[in-house]
């Protein structure tokens, strides 16, 4: 079915990254927003990244602005924003859409390889993760409810 690695994406500084950077890597791939309920989960993805980075663990953060128009402002905003509420280090990506005909390809493979409940692909919400394993393939999809507390064990069990 294919691999993450075979996708590019533009950084929050504008420069295109081939995912493939990331290979042997195990990932965490978030769809962020800075005004939403679930916002204040950066801290908790910033802990993970901390813990395990140098481990061969990485947090990519997608911001979005598809829910409630929770991520208004620009890259720079963006960036602003969560280097100084939140101290975020982790790898951070431009803005994107995760559903809808202008999805991200990374995205309409991450919601094909792991749909979520009941079958359904589309991304419900801000902060839905996909945990990806070494290999570049999706091994699990969390909703915006799990936070990266709860699914630190299973970051763990795959280092």
């Amino acid at each position: 079915m294919g691999t993450v690695y075979e996708f590019e994406a533009k950084t929050i500084d504008g420069a295109a990254q081939k995912l493939d950077t990331y290979q042997g890597q195990v990932l965490l791939i978030v769809n962020v927003a800075s005004k939403c309920g679930f916002t204040p989960q950066y801290k908790g993805l910033e802990a993970l990244w901390r813990k395990y980075k140098d481990q061969n663990f990485a947090v990519l953060g997608f911001p979005c602005d598809q829910f409630g128009h929770q991520e208004p402002g620009d890259e720079n905003e963006i960036k602003n924003f969560c280097s100084l509420t939140y101290d975020v280090d982790f790898p951070m990506f431009a803005k994107i859409d995760v559903n809808g005909a202008n999805a991200h390809p990374l995205y309409q493979f991450l919601k094909s390889s792991a749909p979520g409940m009941l079958g359904t692909e589309g991304i419900k919400w801000n902060f839905t993760k996909f945990l990806i394993g070494k290999d570049g393939k999706v091994v699990k999809r969390y909703g915006s409810m799990d936070t990266p507390e709860k699914i630190d064990k299973d970051i763990a069990a795959l280092l």
